[in-house]
């Protein structure tokens, strides 16, 4: 992955082009490895996935924490497919953010949506996903994504489901436009999914799930699960996330100086039906949002942001 390193600013510069590296550092929950390109154009050398190379990327780990075991009769929930199993599925990612700088009018850095079908196939060690036609409404983006069909991307999960690594081969002659939209898209989605925890539960039973999330400032992401329903190996789970930055100030990279994070709220909730006996969700969809306010010490310059992102998934 790429990460963005801002120049070396004069004191009159610096406040503005830091705070645009907020925009493509910050604003993507959960992606704040990756560097965002241009819609309307591509720039040249290697982009944020490499060309026709596999990026694996690790996941930081996913501990998991039982608050209550719910009702009779309780079970270990775990993944249970054996390696061939083959699930067709959708996944849908919008992200919308507004930023205002001071007294600026404010001003719309939302990345289009994205709508990726898929085919899941399971293997001794992960999930397998071959990309069908990925489309955008954004109609720059859409003409990028034209040749991303066939290209290859996974998961590695853990004994309790949790991925462990996001793996990316986008098919050689894909942009680089392409190629940072489909990374965000992952991106969002793996910070999206759900761990299971590691003692017996049954319907009722609730479980947190902590992960750090890395998106320039370090985040601590608490999600809360709640089982709702279970018929067989089907699962009905509410979800509620909330996001702690785990420090007030953000050093940014290159020594261009530090950020104080005066506000950050950032939560949502969700509900996603799954299937032991599948690889990826069969149905459901998860809303975060908030707001931020950063400050600049040097300058007195303040950032608000309000960010909102998407996830749903349908067979």
């Amino acid at each position: 992955m790429t990460v963005l390193s801002p120049p070396h600013l004069s004191r009159i510069a610096r406040p503005g082009v830091l705070f645009m590296v907020l925009v493509v550092g910050l604003s993507a929950f959960g992606v704040g490895c990756a560097d965002r390109a241009e819609s309307d154009g591509e720039t040249d050398g290697t982009g944020p996935l490499g060309i026709g190379k596999e990026v694996t990327v690790p996941i930081p780990a996913a501990v998991t924490m039982v608050v209550s075991n719910g009702a009779e009769p309780r079970s270990l929930l775990r993944p249970d497919y054996p390696a061939g199993t083959v699930q067709q599925v959708t996944l849908y990612t919008a992200h919308r953010i507004e930023q205002q700088l001071d007294g600026q009018p404010p001003r719309d850095f939302s990345t289009p949506a994205l709508t990726i079908p898929m085919t899941a196939q399971t293997t001794s060690e992960g999930i397998d996903l071959v990309l069908g036609m990925v489309t955008s409404p954004d109609p720059k983006l859409a003409k990028a994504l034209t040749k991303i069909g066939g290209s290859h991307a996974g998961f590695d999960l853990s004994e309790l489901g949790a991925i462990t690594e996001l793996r990316l081969e986008p098919a050689p002659e894909v942009s680089n436009t392409a190629r940072t939209a489909l990374e965000h898209a992952f991106y969002q989605a793996v910070y999206r999914s759900i761990a299971f925890p590691g003692e017996p539960v049954g319907e009722g039973a609730v479980w947190t799930v902590r992960q750090d999330v890395a998106s320039g400032v370090l985040l601590d992401q608490v999600t809360t699960a709640t089982l709702t329903k279970r018929e067989g190996d089907r699962l009905t789970i509410e979800l509620h996330v909330t996001q702690t930055p785990k420090s007030l100030v953000w050093t940014l990279p290159n020594h261009a100086g530090t950020l104080d994070i005066r506000d950050y709220v950032m939560q949502g909730t969700g509900v996603i039906t799954v299937d032991l006996g599948l690889p990826l969700p069969v149905s459901g969809s998860i809303t975060v949002g908030g707001h931020q306010v950063y400050r600049d010490p040097r300058t007195a310059s303040t950032l608000q942001q309000k960010i909102d992102t998407q996830v749903s998934w349908v067979e």
